[in-house]
């Protein structure tokens, strides 16, 4: 089965305060880009598409920078400003191939065995969820109950057994994935460009939670790069703990 990794890039990260791309932040030597590169080639993703937007040409230049042996191809979203709905939206045609994805956010310092156990899952429509949730209103939260997700967005009221953090990485079936791309087209038709894309995906997810599963990635290290203090944990806390890659 042929799965394509797709790269939601395009954002600003204003509340990073910084003007460089975040998935160009460095840890180790390497910039988060490059680390996705290492890690999706090492388990034999040959094909990666980005969505860009917010300084695009200077990914661009890392890119061309680096000597990827993976079928790369670009996608720009000159709306960038807006939600990453429409970054989806521009990439619909790249989605719409009838290959499985790997839908994944730019801006995560991870461990690769996450993407391994996407990829050695059962399930074809995937999440990750991280027990260990942070307080507050800024995680993603996947909400359980009896073995099946029920709830995925930041602020949940459903009853539940439990609730993890989402990490930014979908594996999505080429059904799925074509429901997604129909639900996205209907926000953009209702004017809701400033949704977040994961709202078109919970749209899905609670149409057909049965063709839904996870995987629990708990004590497993990663971080989104969302924040300044990010940056520094990501950087004494989470970097000594990656095992290398795949080889």
């Amino acid at each position: 089965m042929t799965i394509r990794a797709v790269i939601l890039a395009a954002g600003i990260g204003r509340r990073l305060g910084s003007e460089r791309p975040k998935c160009l932040l460095e840890f180790a030597g390497q910039s988060l880009l490059q680390r996705h590169f290492e890690i999706l080639i090492s388990l034999g993703i040959d094909e990666i598409v980005i969505g860009l937007g917010h300084r695009a040409a200077e990914i661009e230049a890392a890119l061309n920078a680096c000597n990827i042996s993976a079928r790369v191809s670009l996608v720009y979203n000159p709306d960038y400003t807006q939600g990453s709905i429409v970054t989806l939206w521009h990439l619909r045609e790249r989605l719409a191939t009838g290959d499985d994805i790997l839908l994944m956010d730019a801006d995560v310092l991870y461990d690769y065995r996450m993407i391994t156990r996407l990829l050695e899952s059962e399930h074809r429509n995937c999440f990750l969820l991280d027990r260990e949730l942070e307080a507050g209103e800024e995680p993603v939260k996947l909400c359980v109950r009896d073995g099946r997700l029920v709830e995925f967005r930041k602020h949940v009221e459903v009853a539940c057994d439990y609730c993890g953090e989402s990490v930014g990485f979908f594996r999505l079936s080429s059904e799925i994935v074509g429901k997604l791309t129909g639900t996205a087209a209907r926000y953009i038709r209702a004017a809701r460009l400033d949704e977040p894309y994961e709202e078109a995906l919970r749209d899905v997810l609670l149409a057909e939670p049965e063709a839904f599963g996870f995987e629990d990635i708990t004590g497993l290290p990663w971080i989104e790069i969302d924040f300044p203090q990010d940056v520094e944990r990501a950087r004494t806390q989470i970097t000594p703990l990656l095992m290398q890659h795949a080889d």
